[in-house]
């Protein structure tokens, strides 16, 4: 099949997506429309915000549609009228059969691990959590069940031992944008050969939608498990604690995006303990040493270094990490 014959409809939201679009087009592929997520209030101000996708795709003229129930008749119809022979899915919602099985060449999706392991909405995330050395990039055939249909290309990425989520998110984003191009020319071409999942329940990590009580910190772990559940929710949705005075009932929610791993402090200092020269460092006791922060925000305050969250606070030693 010629690149001109082969019709396109992207699907997608965030900035992750956006990149993936823009490396489609700017390729010579046909995208004949867009699905992405409607516009929604959003901000103090509660104006609506579009995706943004959806901006990239109104600055290049692109057919948008944006439905609020996926299996709706009158939005089922407008996509059949696009007449897809393939769609793309990047960073969007679960597909019922009656979309994803629309073209003829099938419906692929960019998922950011190496499945298998961590299917789920937060795989960026939990690689870094639970001290992955690797995690790469998947393009798979959409099935009826959550990132379980057959893989058609995999790429390796390295993560590095101070990679945050956002750094990684920035990485597999760039990947992703090499190999979604690399599975539309296999699929074009005919030249790829889609492969099952290999499953083993006993060694198969998950990747579930993160709650804000999973992002509380816990003092009670090893210094390295903390520091990576810390960058493994950086820059969002953010690990945080709560700074607790020792001489009143006051506590401050605090989130906390960067820290690194130090010695043993004292033996007998309880996990979540402050020692600080109330000038340059904080650092906070565990199980196993210490965890030196570098990079804080106080509830209500914007985020700030170590140093400048200092100027503000006297006696540190007056409180500590719950």
């Amino acid at each position: 099949m010629d690149k001109k014959d082969l019709r396109i409809v992207f699907m997608g939201s965030p900035e992750f997506a956006v990149a993936q679009l823009k490396t489609i087009i700017d390729s010579g592929y046909n995208v004949v429309g867009v699905i992405t997520s409607p516009d929604r209030k959003a901000g103090r101000g509660r104006k609506m915000k579009m995706s943004a996708v959806k901006i990239y795709a109104q600055s290049l003229n692109l057919q948008i549609l944006q439905p609020t129930n996926l299996k709706d008749a009158s939005f089922i119809q407008d996509l059949k009228d696009l007449n897809p022979n393939l769609q793309v899915v990047v960073a969007f919602r679960m597909l019922p059969k009656l979309v994803w099985d629309i073209p003829i060449l099938g419906t692929f999706n960019l998922h950011a691990s190496l499945l298998p392991q961590y299917r789920g909405a937060a795989p960026i995330n939990y690689a870094i959590i639970n001290g992955e050395k690797e995690t790469g990039v998947t393009t798979f055939l959409i099935d009826d069940k959550i990132d379980t249909g057959e893989i058609l290309l995999q790429k390796k990425v390295k993560i590095n031992d101070n990679d945050d989520a956002g750094d990684l998110h920035d990485k597999l984003m760039h990947e992703g944008c090499s190999i979604v191009l690399d599975t539309i020319n296999g699929i074009r071409t005919n030249s790829l050969k889609p492969i099952s999942q290999k499953l083993n329940d006993n060694t198969l990590k998950t990747a579930h939608k993160i709650s804000k009580e999973y992002c509380k910190i816990n003092w009670h772990r090893p210094s390295h498990e903390i520091k990576n559940f810390i960058r493994g929710l950086s820059p969002y949705p953010a690990a945080y604690s709560i700074l607790k005075s020792n001489l009143s009932s006051s506590e401050i929610s605090v989130k906390i995006y960067k820290a690194e791993l130090g010695k043993m402090i004292s033996q007998e200092a309880a996990p979540g303990t402050i020692f600080s020269d109330d000038k340059t460092y904080m650092r906070v006791a565990t199980t196993s040493g210490s965890l030196s922060i570098s990079e804080i925000q106080v509830e209500g305050k914007r985020r700030m270094t170590i140093k400048e969250l200092l100027r503000g606070f006297n006696n540190m030693k007056d409180y500590t990490l719950l």
